[in-house]
């Protein structure tokens, strides 16, 4: 007949008395297990997102830098380096935009994180060509959205949309993307 290890019958009291004795000084855990009453909020975690876009964003678009491009008439901008005949490709709209911004109700500092979040995105996806939707209105952003365009180092050409694309409301920008050279002309 077997013995059952569980069974406690077959324990001897020396055995009992040792163990007794080898444990005399040890004390209960207390639970260590970390309930919170107060889950974080969202939209304090949506801030944070918000701030740390705001930050990123900072690096590249600066109000305080103006470069030298007219905003008041067409805009029109080709990085050093690059092609000049790029501008007039985009205006005569050779390039169609494969993602579209629209910037419409948005202050400085939304569009800021609005144009970062879509020249990441155009990035991310391999997409050569982009169009932002900026409007009119007040002038405000059709002003800046340029300056804060020429500071960003991924954009290597920019012009005033065709008016399939927005016309003056809009410009068509172009993102350097190495690996994709085959989509350049």
């Amino acid at each position: 007949m077997k013995k059952d290890p569980h069974d406690n019958n077959h324990i001897s009291t020396d055995d009992i008395d040792l163990f007794r004795q080898s444990i005399s000084g040890a004390k209960a855990f207390k639970q260590d297990t970390i309930r919170f009453t107060n889950k974080p909020k969202v939209s304090q975690a949506k801030q944070f997102s918000q701030q740390k876009k705001q930050h990123q964003s900072e690096f590249f678009f600066s109000d305080e830098y103006v470069p030298d491009i007219d905003t008041h008439g067409t805009v029109s901008y080709v990085k050093p380096g690059h092609d000049s005949y790029l501008a007039k490709q985009l205006r005569r709209g050779d390039y169609v935009p494969e993602l579209t911004l629209d910037l419409h109700g948005l202050n400085k500092e939304l569009a800021k994180d609005e144009l970062a979040g879509l020249i990441h995105e155009c990035k991310k996806q391999h997409y050569y060509c982009a169009c932002i939707v900026h409007g009119i209105g007040e002038r405000i952003l059709k002003h800046k959205v340029p300056q804060y365009l020429v500071q960003h180092p991924d954009v290597i050409a920019m012009h005033q949309a065709p008016l399939e694309f927005g016309g003056k409301g809009a410009v068509l920008i172009l993102i350097n993307l190495p690996q994709s050279d085959e989509f350049r002309r």
